[in-house]
């Protein structure tokens, strides 16, 4: 028996059968868990609401409004009852009012778009006027401005920085010493050297120092003039060699150290690590998304115990 399509559904459907309509590409972007598609020139996550009489309603998680800003020409449409109703809006600047869209302790946020089709914001009256986004194709279907000299990101390219900046985040949380190798790769618009503690990786005396400042994150502990590391990531969203696996095993004289692979594979991940045998049980596999969430608790218990005093 076939799965009955739900109205919403129905309307994202819609969308994207308009969207080829313009000669444009569509292509799922699998890499993420949120109904996010390659339209043309642009990143967009699809949202559909098929009701709604003086308002439509729309719950968006803040871990999937982060992801889809991070990315390259990004934007949300979000569809009001019909196709012809659709605001295209960047997600950059959504997400730069998030702060005034009411929100639960999981970072679910409450967005509601009123009868003249603008996002309702926090205080009597207050709207995010989006009349100029409402079924603006071409903001989709230009090709995206970029600076000189500048390369394009892949959406992999973008996610592996998100996950970088979210895992600095979390140390930086935590009270450890962070460092990044990525100085000029940036999270919400902040160079990961910003969001890092430490400037330089510090050397340890039994780990090549060359592949010990390659690995994509380490927490450090001070002890006295020294730095003792705790735990190192590898970031590992591509199909092809995990060359992050080997660039952490230069860290196995330490014993103490938490070695952790962030993938969206795991079957690759088992693949990979059978290769280590001497040394797998070491490796510990986490799914990308339970990085997002994780992040998302400790931002949370972090703001709660500012709101206590705690």
């Amino acid at each position: 028996m076939d799965r009955k399509i739900s109205p919403s559904d129905l309307l994202a459907k819609s969308f994207l059968e308009m969207a080829k309509q313009f000669n444009a590409n569509v292509e799922l972007i699998k890499v993420l868990k949120s109904r996010t598609y390659k339209i043309g020139e642009a990143n967009v996550l699809v949202r559909a609401s098929s009701d709604g009489n003086r308002r439509y309603f729309f719950g968006i998680n803040y871990i999937t409004v982060e992801e889809i800003a991070n990315l390259e020409n990004p934007f949300i449409a979000f569809i009001c009852g019909s196709v012809e109703r659709t605001i295209i809006i960047p997600a950059k600047l959504l997400f730069k009012h998030l702060h005034q869209i009411s929100h639960d302790r999981n970072g679910e946020y409450k967005i509601n778009i009123d009868q003249d089709l603008n996002i309702v914001l926090s205080g009597r009256g207050n709207r995010l006027e989006c009349k100029t986004f409402i079924n603006n194709w071409n903001l989709l279907l230009s090709p995206p401005i970029f600076e000189e000299n500048e390369k394009p990101k892949t959406v992999e390219e973008s996610l592996h920085s998100v996950l970088q900046g979210r895992l600095l985040e979390i140390g930086n949380i935590r009270g450890f010493q962070t460092f990044c190798p990525d100085k000029s790769k940036k999270f919400n618009d902040r160079k990961l050297d910003e969001i890092a503690t430490l400037k330089t990786c510090p050397e340890l005396q039994f780990s090549d120092y060359d592949l010990l400042r390659q690995i994509d994150v380490i927490w450090f502990k001070p002890r006295g003039n020294n730095f003792i590391p705790e735990y190192a990531f590898e970031v590992e969203l591509s199909t092809g060699v995990w060359s992050g696996v080997g660039r952490m095993a230069t860290l196995m004289d330490y014993s103490n150290v938490g070695l952790y692979v962030i993938a969206n594979d795991s079957k690759k991940y088992s693949q990979v690590i059978n290769s280590f045998t001497e040394y797998q049980n070491r490796y510990k596999f986490i799914a990308n998304d339970l990085v997002g969430e994780l992040y998302s608790a400790e931002l949370n218990l972090k703001q709660l115990r500012i709101d206590i005093g705690l």
